[in-house]
C-alpha cells in the first residue's frame, strides 16, 4: 500500500493551503490526457508539460503508456493509467488483464473505475471481488491502485460503501471520477471519502479542478492527489476551462 496518504495528508490536514503555489500544488497533480481522439503530440506535451512542472504523474490510456515511459525517463514524473475506463462496466478478469498489461509498458499506478452497477445495488461484495481483482494485479508488478467511484452516479450511503469496498479489497486510493460521466469533484464528497477510508488511503479529486483555488479547497477538505487537464492553470493561479 502506498505511504503517500499519510505523507501528503499531514501537509492537507494543516492550514496552510492558502500558501501552496506552485511548486508545492503541482506534486498533487496527476496531469491527465484521456481524450480517446489524443495524438501522439500531444501526449508528448503533456510529457514535457510534466516534467517542467514537476506534476505528481501523467494519466493517459493504456496504448500510450510506453510513450509516457519513455518521454518522462528521468524526470521524475509517474506514468499513471486508466483501467475500464470510463464506463467500469467490464468483467473483473478483463480489467485485471487489462492493469497488468499497462504495468508490464510501465504504468506506476493505475486508475480503474468499480462495477457502478453493483454500487447502486449496495453490492458490496461484487464491488470487493472487483477491485481485488484488479489490486492483487497491479501490485504484482509493483504499481499503486486508485479507485474511480463515480461519485456523480451514486448517493452517498453508496459512496461510503464503494469507499469501504476499496478499503476491503486492498487498494492504495479512492477517487471521485472520471470526467466522462457527469459531475466530478466536490469538496463534500472529498470530505465523505476522506472520513469513510480514513488516514490509511489516498483521495483523488478529479473532474473540474481547474484552479488554484478549486484545488486548495479540494486538499483542504481531504484529497492528496488532484486529477486534472488544467494542472498547469492551476500552477499558475490562473482558471483552466478543460472539462476534466
Amino acid at each position: 500500500m502506498s505511504n503517500e496518504a499519510t505523507t501528503d495528508g499531514t501537509a492537507a490536514g494543516t492550514d496552510n493551503t492558502a500558501g501552496q503555489a506552485a511548486g508545492s500544488i503541482a506534486s498533487y497533480i496527476d496531469h491527465t490526457l484521456l481524450k480517446p481522439e489524443a495524438s501522439e503530440a500531444e501526449v508528448l506535451k503533456v510529457c514535457a508539460e510534466a516534467a517542467e512542472y514537476h506534476f505528481k504523474s501523467v494519466c493517459v490510456n493504456p496504448i500510450w503508456v510506453k510513450t509516457v515511459k519513455t518521454a518522462l525517463r528521468g524526470s521524475g514524473v509517474l506514468t499513471c493509467s486508466v483501467i475500464g475506463f470510463p464506463l467500469g462496466a467490464t468483467p473483473s478478469d478483463v480489467k485485471a488483464f487489462e492493469a497488468r498489461g499497462a504495468v508490464l509498458d510501465g504504468a506506476d499506478e493505475i486508475d480503474m473505475v468499480i462495477n457502478i452497477a453493483a454500487a447502486r445495488a449496495n453490492d458490496k461484495g461484487a464491488l470487493v471481488d472487483d477491485i481485488r481483482a484488479v489490486a492483487d494485479s497491479v501490485h504484482a508488478g509493483g504499481a499503486i491502485l486508485k479507485v474511480i467511484i463515480e461519485t456523480a452516479l451514486l448517493d452517498d450511503a453508496q459512496k461510503v460503501l464503494a469507499c469501504e469496498a476499496a478499503v476491503e479489497a486492498g487498494a492504495d486510493f479512492v477517487k471521485t471520477s472520471t470526467g466522462f460521466n457527469g459531475g466530478g469533484a466536490t469538496v463534500e464528497d472529498v470530505a465523505l471519502m476522506r472520513r469513510t477510508v480514513g488516514p490509511g488511503l489516498g483521495v483523488k479529486a478529479s473532474g473540474g479542478v481547474r484552479s488554484l483555488a478549486d484545488a486548495q479547497a479540494m486538499i483542504a477538505a481531504g484529497a492528496t492527489r488532484i486529477g486534472a487537464s488544467s494542472g498547469i492553470a492551476i500552477v499558475k493561479g490562473e482558471q483552466g476551462s478543460s472539462a476534466y
